[in-house]
Order: C-alpha cells, then sequence, then structure tokens
C-alpha cells in the first residue's frame, strides 16, 4: 500500500505524520518522573527543635508535649537571662494546669497567676530565680506574648499549636531587690518618683538614699527577702477593695496595727500609679507568715509583756539549715521555733531541718503555728475519727497527723475558730492548698479561746498607750 502512495499527495501527508518532530531538535522535552541528573531532588524537610540554652535553669518544670521553637537575650535586664518560646499541640488549660500544680507543690512563690482557665500569666520565684510564663488566651492562641520583646517571633502560627514563652533571670540581688524596694518602702512618700525606676541597670542609685544613711548595707538584704523589722505605721493600701468582702474588716484591723506589709510589686504593672498595694489574692510564702505572726501577736498583746514572742538574737545557734544568721528573717523563724510554736529540731521533731521559708504556706501549716497561740496550752490528741466526727470534713485522712491536734482545737473555739473566720463553713478542708495573703491576715486577726482573747481592732485602742504620754488623748480607730 505504502509503494501504491509514493509519489503523490497522501503519501506525502502520511509521511509527515509519522517522522520525527523537528522542532525537538533545538527544544528537547522535560524528564517527566525521573529525577534530573544535574538537579538533586527536593525531600520535605522536617522541622528541627532549637537547642535549649545552657544556662536554662534546671527546676523550671518542662511540659513534655512542648517543643522549643526560639531563644532571644533579655536585652533591657541587668541579670542573666533569656526569653523561650514553645509550642505544643495541646490546648491552653492542660498547660496551664500542669503549670498551676507544677508551681504550687514545687516549693515557688507564687506572686501572680491567672484567675480564668483561659491563658495568662504566672509570675513565680524560688531562691534566686525569677520566672515569668505566658500563655495566650484563646482569642490569641498561636501568638506568643513574646511580641512586646525587641522583635516577633519567628514561630509559625496555627490554630491547632499553643504557642507560650518562659522568660527567666537568676540574680537574687538584681531581681528580687527591685520588688521588695517598691512594696516594703511606706517611708519614701517624700520620694515617689524613686520608686518608679523599675529599670533595674539604674539600681546602684537606690544606696544612696538619703533617708537611709544608717543602713548601707541594708541593700543587698533587702534585695534578698523583704523582711526588715518594721517601725509599726499603718500602711494604707489602694487594693483592699479586692479583698474578699468577708475578710475585708479584718485586713483592714491589721492594716491599721502596722502588721501588714504591702506585696509584691507585678513587674508588669506601674507600681507608683496604683499606690501601695496589699495583694490580697497572692499567695504567701512561709516566711511572710511566720514574720506576720510574730507581729501580730506582739501589738495585739501590747500592753502584755508577757505573752509576747522573744526575736532570736543573731547569735543563737541556727535551727534550720535553710535559715542563716545572715537570712533578714532569722530572728523571726529562729524566734518562733525557740518559742516551740513551729516544728523543728528543738521541738523534738529531728526531721523537721529544713524550713522552706518560700514555700507556699498551706492551711495545715496555718493551723499547726497559729492554734498553739490561741489555746497557750498543750494541744489535745487528736485522730482522724475525732477530727472526723467534730468538723465533718471529707478529706481529713489528708490532714498531716502533726495537724490533726490543732485543727481538734480550733474547733473547740466556737465562733472564734480560725477555720470558720478564714474560710467559712466547709465540709472540705485541703489541707494542702495554699494559702492567700487575705486569708493569713484573717486568721491573726484574734488571739485567744473560748472568748479569752484580745483581737487587732481591740489593740488600736491601746496602740496610743505605748506610744504617747500618759496625759495624751486616746485615738480612737476610724471605724
Amino acid at each position: 500500500m505504502l509503494s501504491a502512495c509514493a509519489n503523490t499527495n497522501l503519501g506525502d501527508a502520511l509521511q509527515r505524520s509519522l517522522g520525527a518532530d523537528p522542532t525537538l531538535k533545538d527544544n528537547p522535552p522535560k524528564n517527566l518522573g525521573r529525577p534530573s541528573p544535574n538537579k538533586p531532588q527536593s525531600t520535605p524537610q522536617k522541622q528541627k527543635s532549637v537547642p535549649l540554652p545552657e544556662d536554662f535553669p534546671t527546676e523550671i518544670p518542662r511540659y513534655q508535649q512542648a517543643t522549643l521553637e526560639q531563644v532571644e537575650p533579655l536585652k533591657d535586664a541587668a541579670a542573666p537571662g533569656k526569653l523561650t518560646i514553645w509550642s505544643s499541640p495541646d490546648p491552653i488549660n492542660l498547660i496551664q494546669n500542669f503549670y498551676q500544680k507544677t508551681f504550687e507543690s514545687g516549693g515557688w512563690e507564687v506572686l501572680d497567676q491567672p484567675e480564668e482557665q483561659d491563658g495568662g500569666t504566672f509570675i513565680v520565684r524560688r531562691n534566686d530565680l525569677d520566672v515569668t510564663l505566658s500563655i495566650p488566651s484563646r482569642a490569641t492562641t498561636g501568638k506568643s506574648s513574646a511580641a512586646s520583646s525587641s522583635k516577633p517571633p519567628a514561630v509559625a502560627t496555627n490554630s491547632s499549636v499553643t504557642t507560650f514563652d518562659i522568660q527567666y533571670v537568676r540574680d537574687g540581688k538584681d531581681t528580687k531587690a527591685e520588688k521588695p524596694t517598691q512594696a516594703e518602702k511606706p517611708q519614701p512618700s517624700q520620694k515617689p518618683t524613686q520608686a518608679q525606676k523599675p529599670t533595674q541597670p539604674q539600681k546602684p542609685t537606690q544606696p544612696q538614699k538619703p533617708t537611709q544613711p544608717q543602713k548601707p548595707t541594708q541593700p543587698s538584704e533587702v534585695a534578698s527577702k523583704p523582711a526588715q523589722v518594721r517601725s509599726g505605721e499603718p500602711e494604707k493600701f489602694t487594693d483592699l477593695d479586692k479583698v474578699p468582702r468577708d475578710l475585708r474588716k479584718y485586713v483592714a484591723d491589721l492594716a491599721k496595727l502596722g502588721v501588714l506589709t504591702p506585696g509584691t510589686a507585678n513587674p508588669k504593672t506601674n507600681a507608683d500609679s496604683q499606690g501601695t498595694q496589699f495583694a490580697p489574692n497572692q499567695t504567701i510564702s512561709r516566711r511572710q507568715y511566720a514574720r506576720w505572726l510574730m507581729d501580730a501577736n506582739n501589738r495585739i498583746y501590747a500592753n502584755r509583756p508577757g505573752l509576747q514572742i522573744r526575736l532570736a538574737s543573731k547569735t543563737t545557734q541556727p535551727a534550720f539549715q535553710d535559715v542563716p544568721r545572715t537570712d533578714p528573717d532569722f530572728p523571726y523563724i529562729q524566734g518562733l521555733a525557740d518559742a516551740g510554736l513551729i516544728p523543728s529540731p528543738l521541738s523534738g521533731d529531728s526531721t523537721a531541718v529544713l524550713f522552706r521559708p518560700d514555700a507556699p504556706l498551706t492551711r495545715e501549716n496555718l493551723m499547726v503555728w497559729k492554734v498553739p497561740l490561741d489555746t497557750r496550752k498543750a494541744l489535745p490528741k487528736a485522730s482522724i475519727e475525732a477530727v472526723k466526727e467534730t468538723w465533718g470534713f471529707k478529706d481529713t485522712a489528708e490532714i498531716d497527723p502533726k495537724a490533726l491536734r490543732a485543727v481538734l482545737a480550733d474547733f473547740r473555739n466556737g465562733d472564734l475558730a480560725n477555720i470558720r473566720r478564714v474560710f467559712g463553713y466547709t465540709i472540705l478542708f485541703q489541707p494542702k492548698k495554699p494559702v492567700t495573703r487575705a486569708e493569713a491576715g484573717a486568721a491573726l486577726w484574734y488571739f485567744g479561746s473560748q472568748g479569752e482573747g484580745q483581737s487587732a481592732k481591740e489593740a488600736l485602742f491601746l496602740k496610743p498607750q505605748t506610744s504617747q504620754p500618759s496625759g495624751a488623748p486616746k485615738a480612737k480607730p476610724s471605724n
């Protein structure tokens, strides 16, 4: 058939259709389905985690399902520290619950924490380490709060990923000097602008204050712990409206008596513009409560020296390994140990060799320390059954055996019982729950048993007798 078509128009057309395309000579086809010998084939890359900084504190708990995404130095901090940014596929509430429980049970002093289970900021402290953990709310999930730093984090956002940041600073002198001096300085009313210097690099100007020439070494002590022996002048707190209503009158009376100290200032707020803050809902540490306990007892019984507790001298042998003579709260803590009011080797408790001054005060701690100052006699024998029968607590078995006697003795105080005054009616004692500053103040408002005692309100009438001549008129409390 092909020979028959030769030299015809049909044959020419058939030859062109079956021949090679001449354009392919200058334009070779692209490789389809085969790797090019000159260009390596691209392969998907697995995202790698950023290495953990060498100075990342081992004390900081790490969420197991979180990945470190970015590390930034803290440019404006005088002490060494970093900002670390993390991401996790878990929801906000799981991450927040993990850190809340870990901070409360791990010996951290919780200065601030979120009020809702929907993200927020934790500000905690442990020894010389300050940590700020920021978890965004659901509306901003995927955007780190680190955007307030010098540059936004280069972390990919995803609606199913929770991004949070942990900022840490380790330097007891630098990081803690600022917080106590802002909070504890009631006397620099004539120099309100100096307390507003939150920039830590300007700290060398603080020891030069003319109001404290007699204490050149105090700034370092105040920096480590805010526990100086105070003058007893009443504090004028600007946030007493945040105290729970049922506890407000107790806190107000103690403030007028000069027992309470200001709360630790939140570094993210302007302390000067808000005035002196009591921070009623912050957790109180064991060292803070020890100081308040002694001050409240001695000022409420200002006219009865036989009921006062003596401060320990600097030459006393320390009862606790973690409260040396150089600790500014040593006179208070050692004084309570010397008086047998807190468990220590001096009271026969050979296991209580550590006081853990910066750990949160728990409800059972409060009872063990306070009730002996109410009864002023040996506490009754107690059992789980006896406490459960009187108070009706469903969690009686969770109370430390050393605290059962104090809890039972408190029940016998009727309406003046600390538990009733502070916590109201409850069938759950929650012995390991941290105590707030407002709750601690309410517990210290009254000392006594079965009507034989005295309150802070009554002590306000006695206070002028210790500071005025006998012929001076007696001042009455404002309320």
